[in-house]
């Protein structure tokens, strides 16, 4: 539970600095598209902040009685942001096109995060 309630906090830290860097220090040093890829992978590490910290608080005190799916659930997001924000990070810095092929693995440990977020709800009594 702390584990993704404090991984949420850092990476939503980590987006609105980095997005503020990309406002600012890269806006005239990168080109509109690559100045767009830095804003998508901002905007899904937000995302996926928020959802962290949701799974955190979900898991105190176990509100849905799914703890193991729960902890699958924000293993997968967090994996998620580091492959799919991060290679669109280190892509738009390089130009290094090849890092397009890793992004789609991330955005899979988003959709399964996801998944794992509804089969929680699902089997919980709620």
């Amino acid at each position: 539970m702390k584990l993704f309630l404090i991984a949420g906090a850092i990476n939503g830290f980590l987006a609105v600095a980095l997005g503020a860097f990309g406002a600012h220090a890269l806006k005239e040093r990168l080109t509109e598209r690559y100045l767009a890829i830095w804003e998508t992978a901002v905007q899904y590490q937000m995302f996926h902040a928020i959802a962290l910290i949701a799974i955190g608080i979900l898991l105190h005190p176990n509100l849905l009685g799914a703890s193991g799916i729960l902890n699958g659930a924000g293993y997968a997001i967090l994996i998620g942001i580091i492959i799919f924000s991060g290679s669109l990070f280190v892509l738009a810095l390089s130009g290094v096109g090849i890092l397009g092929a890793i992004t789609p693995i991330g955005g899979v440990a988003f959709l399964v995060g996801w998944i794992l977020l509804i089969v929680a709800v699902v089997k919980s009594a709620i």
